[in-house]
This record gives structure tokens, sequence and C-alpha cells, in this order.
């Protein structure tokens, strides 16, 4: 475990990516919620550890509460769980922005796999630049907040810019660039970067 993880978990000074997360849980509302897919998707990435002290620490942020995958459950949840996921996923990724990375790709894998997913497949008609184009669409699909839209600088380059989106960075880039291998792009490229708060910008391209 890192440094940082460590010092978190003993009540030491926080690591800069926890005490973001723990920032934009303040600024949740009622009102903001995600899928217990998140939640599931993130549980079972730490299950595979087969460590049970990571997995009781898990499982103990969400206070006893039986998760069904596309009910929606409060995003400051989510975060709390996200931090304690990270951490106990760190020494396995080589790093908690790897973790979150990880996470990411784990959740849109989950969620292309639903009955939900393959909505998207259809929609989307294996199609990757429409896949992106209704990516406002998609993310309402399983959270109730922000903004997301795509700007084009190529037939294969853009950008996503996402508003008042609570998830980390790094967890955003594994999302997009699980979901554009998953539709079969090669060589993809995602390069995030925090705004403010809660505004991001992604980078994409693909071969």
């Amino acid at each position: 475990m890192s440094t940082s993880s460590e010092a978190s978990r003993q009540g030491g000074a926080p690591s800069d990516w926890a005490w973001e997360l723990k920032q934009r849980a303040e600024l949740a509302t009622p009102r903001d919620t995600a899928r217990g897919l998140f939640f599931t998707s993130m549980l079972e990435s730490v299950r595979t550890l087969g460590n049970e002290t990571a997995l009781a620490r898990c499982l103990e942020v969400l206070e006893g509460q039986q998760l069904v995958p596309f009910f929606n459950y409060p995003i400051p949840l989510l975060l709390r769980l996200t931090v304690t996921a990270a951490e106990e996923l760190s020494v396995q990724y080589g790093g908690p922005e790897e973790a979150l990375r990880a996470m990411g790709r784990k959740a849109t894998r989950d969620f292309m796999s639903s009955a939900m997913g393959n909505a998207v497949r259809l929609l989307a008609g294996g199609d990757i630049k429409q896949m992106l184009v209704s990516m406002q669409t998609l993310y309402r699909m399983t959270a109730s907040y922000g903004e997301r839209r795509v700007e084009w600088v190529g037939p294969t380059r853009g950008r996503v810019i996402m508003r008042h989106c609570y998830m980390p960075v790094a967890y955003h880039e594994g999302v997009l660039q699980e979901s554009m291998e998953y539709l079969g792009a090669k060589a993809v490229r995602v390069r995030g970067q925090r705004m403010a708060p809660l505004d991001s910008t992604f980078e994409f391209s693909w071969e």
C-alpha cells in the first residue's frame, strides 16, 4: 500500500485524489444519484483480490445496504466506496489512478453486458462515432447528474467535455477507453484533465 493510502487509512493527511473525491461528495445534492451497477462492479473488483479484510472495509462503507444494479443510490456513498476500493486495489494496479481506470473499465464491461448495454449497442449499430455522439444519452442511463458533449477535431479524434460530473478523471478515462475498445476501436488513447471541481475535458483518438 502506498504511503498516501496508509496516511489516509490511519487518519493522517489524505492523498490529493482522496481529498478531491471528498470535496466532490460535499458538492452533491440529494438529486445526484448513480446506478447500483457501479457499486457492485467496484465490490467485485475488490472481491477478486481474495482479501476478506479489503472486502469488509468496502462493505462497511455501505452500512449494510443491499444493492440492486439498476436502482439509484446517492453519489456521496459511491464516492466514499470509490476511495476505499481504490486504496485496496492500489497495490494490484500500481497506484490509485490506475486502480480508478481499471474500475471504470470494469463498470463499462458490466454495463455493456447488461440488457441496457445491449440497447446501447443497437443504438450505436457498432459505430464508435455514433456511440460517442450519444454520450449524454448513455450517461443518463446510469446517472442523474451532469452534462457531456463531444467536439470533433478529425474523423477519429475529438474531446469529451463533462460538466457537473462527480467521478474522478482517471475513472472516466477507463470508461471512455473501454467503451471505444468494446466496439472494436484499436490503439485507443484517452487523456483527461480536470478543469474545475466537477468539470473535466478528455482528449481521445483511435485508429
